[in-house]
């Protein structure tokens, strides 16, 4: 905990610069704006809660989704990373039962910590994102007593980085802080997310998202035990590369999209079934080829079939970018990224909602990315599809021109460029 005006001044004098530097991949130009983003937010909680002599403070990035595309729900292989684009919170015990989450610009969330049972009615909603992790804490013997946290974010809504898992790791984060002693690991608040968005929040997603924004840096991670997934940190240097990240927002709207999400997961298994298992990772990639005749009759849905073509390829595909990133061999590795893009539109079908045909702005961003990066760099599908971003590793030479092309067809701060974060939730110390 932070004595507020001790902090204030120590933010004013310099002290956070190389913590900040370090968090957010900033040169000592940035270091305002995001000065003046934690002052902002302890404003905003003490308007809304009351002056407070001590307060913490947390963050939780966004993250991009590098390889994997729809793969971690089949417990297959992801590539993933946390970006620099983050929510951030001031937070205090405020000595009741009940647990009070103010996000800027939206209702507040309260919490009665003796009712954490799951409430139908709040499905899709914030508040019921919060009670599901808490659940996971308590159900782990924590103490969790009442707190308050104000929060703002700059994670893009809709954008495909995820701004719901780093939510949720956010509220995790913070009471590993506050109740836990920062005893929970990572990969624990990571699972405490997925949980409290399959269980309270009622949407079948898997753990990348969670995971990538829980862990930090860039991860590969293999899910073939979701209880013990297998996590390893890769050194992926862009810059050095030659290469910047850009996240380019289509304008395509995400809601309603739920049931067309669904869909995938859904479709997968129906094929994992028909070999009597649950998830295509334990399907045999040939024995799925020699009686693909009999998948088709019994499955009758060609898109099911062809949506688990593309995990068997993409599955390999993830853990090819890993080797390629390992052997420095770049060129490989945005040629993975190419064939990941063109079998998310070909085969697993999340470009556009089948129930819109005529709304493919995704579809148009790519077409875009073909023809102002032509044969360099790569670009693909950003995160669950069919409305959204697109992610594009465009050459530094060529960046401004690029978002300059791109913003002038699709609106001004559309094409966002992006570093990637080395930490994932954090509390500033």
């Amino acid at each position: 905990m932070h004595n507020v005006e001790r902090f204030k001044e120590s933010l004013a004098e310099g002290t956070f610069n190389d913590q900040l530097m370090f968090l957010y991949s900033c040169d000592k130009d940035d270091l305002k704006y995001y000065t003046d983003r934690y002052l902002d937010v302890i404003e905003g909680f003490e308007e809304t809660f009351g002056k407070a002599e001590e307060i913490a403070l947390f963050s939780a990035p966004g993250r991009t989704e590098i390889g994997g595309n729809h793969t971690d729900h089949q417990h297959g292989c992801v590539l993933a990373g946390s970006v620099n684009l983050d929510i951030i919170a001031a937070a205090r015990p405020n000595g009741t039962n009940s647990v009070r989450i103010q996000s800027k610009n939206y209702p507040m969330d309260i919490i009665d910590l003796e009712d954490l049972e799951i409430h139908k009615e709040q499905f899709d909603k914030a508040i019921s994102l919060i009670r599901g992790v808490i659940k996971r804490f308590v159900d782990l013997g924590y103490e969790v007593k009442g707190f308050d946290a104000y929060t703002t974010s700059n994670v893009l809504k809709g954008s495909g980085l995820s701004s719901s898992a780093a939510f949720e790791v956010m509220v995790g984060t913070i009471i590993n802080g506050l109740f836990a002693n920062n005893e929970v690991n990572a990969i624990e608040i990571a699972k405490f997310g997925q949980y409290a968005e399959n269980v309270y929040y009622n949407k079948p997603s898997g753990l990348m998202d969670q995971m990538a924004s829980s862990v930090g840096s860039v991860v590969s991670i293999d899910f073939n035990s979701t209880e013990e997934p297998i996590v390893k940190k890769v050194d992926f240097d862009l810059e050095k590369q030659g290469y910047k990240l850009c996240i380019i927002d289509s304008g395509a709207d995400h809601a309603d999209l739920t049931d067309e999400y669904a869909t995938i997961p859904s479709e997968m298994k129906a094929v994992a079934n028909f070999f009597g298992k649950e998830y295509l990772r334990q399907v045999d990639k040939i024995e799925f080829y020699e009686k693909l005749k009999d998948v088709r009759k019994s499955v009758k849905s060609d898109r099911a079939i062809l949506r688990a073509i593309h995990f068997f390829d993409e599955n390999e595909r993830a853990k090819q970018e890993v080797e390629a990133i390992e052997k420095n061999d770049f060129d490989a590795f945005l040629n993975l990224v190419k064939k990941s893009g063109q079998s998310s539109y070909m085969y697993l079908q999340n470009v556009f909602a089948s129930s819109m045909p005529h709304n493919q702005a995704v579809s148009l961003t790519l077409a875009l990315c073909d023809e102002f990066l032509g044969d360099k760099g790569a670009y693909r599908v950003h995160g669950g599809g069919f409305a959204g971003t697109v992610q594009a590793f465009v050459p530094v030479d060529m960046v401004n021109d690029f978002k300059t092309k791109i913003e002038k067809i699709l609106g001004e701060n559309m094409c966002h460029v992006l570093s990637i974060r080395p930490v994932g939730g954090y509390e500033i110390k």
